[in-house]
């Protein structure tokens, strides 16, 4: 097998339904990457039990979110689609790795800080330690590109500093990646708090859009959605709710700003949120129809897991077996 693409990772956990932001900040521009480059997208379980999970919904969310992947356009012939633990090297350099991170390096990740104070009963060492682990996900790829939300980039930082690190110690042995931030990607915020990024473990069910959402949902979600005192559909800093409004109608229809602003000149917010729900809604209606074509054949699925296990496997043996060797394991 020769390899003379560049080499682009990235991964979703399974952790909770995706919304709008995973699709219009991540997977739905992870397709432009299958020509050029050879990708790994991984569905990462392994981070997901950061946070306690039931089981029988892990299971089902892994399912779904690798239906998730093909239903927004990543082909299995193009693409390496696998769970991460089904390549158990993730785990075994995550380990190799932690002995390569320091303590202080873990403790400024923000990420960290934001999720104790969300799950303050459960701030366990993998909580702590994950940050490594998603290096180990990048670096066993000897991956050149990863593409990252600007919540991410601190992690590969990390990840880059760990790789420099490591090549200091033991001679050239990892990729150093770079991050690819599209000039396009759009982020999305909150419906109910636009000053925040939309998240999935939001509680407050209105201020999430999620992919698999109902027609009726999304659009009865966007008419709830805050603006502000005025009706001027303008993108201002000033006013980030009908910013965000303006940012997602862009990302389904393909306009600039100022031609958004032109097109609702003069209408009211009423008219605007109805017309954002509609293409969002329109726009995502191929995804769900192909998502739930997907679900009803799990053999399929196990198939598509099974063949990106193997291959994924074959990469990571390569740059393991280079890492025990310099580390000074026996083989």
């Amino acid at each position: 097998m020769i390899q003379d693409k560049k080499i682009v990772f990235s991964g979703v956990q399974p952790s909770g339904n995706l919304t709008i932001g995973n699709y219009l900040g991540a997977i739905k521009n992870f397709s432009r990457f299958s020509e050029d480059y050879k990708t790994f997208y991984c569905v990462v379980d392994l981070h997901a039990i950061t946070v306690r999970q039931v089981p029988a919904e892990l299971r089902r969310r892994t399912y779904e979110t690798l239906a998730l992947y093909m239903a927004c356009g990543l082909d299995e012939k193009k693409n390496t689609l696998f769970v991460q633990s089904h390549v158990p090297a993730h785990a075994e350099l995550g380990w190799m790795l932690d002995c390569y991170t320091m303590f202080g390096e873990l403790s400024r990740m923000t990420q960290f800080k934001d999720k104790s104070a969300k799950h303050s009963q459960n701030i366990n060492a993998g909580l702590f330690t994950y940050p490594t682990l998603m290096a180990a996900d990048i670096l066993l790829y000897q991956t050149d590109l990863v593409p990252v939300g600007i919540d991410q980039k601190q992690h590969l930082e990390l990840a880059r500093d760990i790789a420099m690190r490591f090549n200091q110690i033991y001679g050239d042995t990892f990729t150093v990646p770079e991050g690819y931030i599209s000039t396009d990607t759009m982020k999305i915020m909150s419906l109910a708090e636009p000053t925040s990024k939309m998240s999935k473990s939001d509680e407050n069910q209105n201020a999430v859009v999620y992919i698999l959402d109902s027609k009726d949902d999304i659009i009865r979600k966007f008419k709830k959605a805050v603006t502000d005192s005025d009706s001027c559909v303008k993108y201002s800093e000033d006013k980030p709710g009908v910013s965000n409004l303006i940012t997602i109608y862009r990302a389904f229809t393909g306009k600039s700003i100022e031609e958004v602003e032109r097109e609702f000149d003069g209408r009211g917010y009423g008219d605007f949120k109805l017309a954002v729900g509609e293409v969002c809604a329109d726009g995502l209606a191929p995804v769900r129809e192909e998502f739930s074509r997907l679900m009803a054949d799990k053999s399929h699925l196990e198939a598509v897991m099974k063949a990106g296990a193997d291959e994924a496997a074959y990469y990571a043996r390569k740059t393991m077996s280079k890492v025990r060797r310099k580390i000074g394991f026996v083989n």
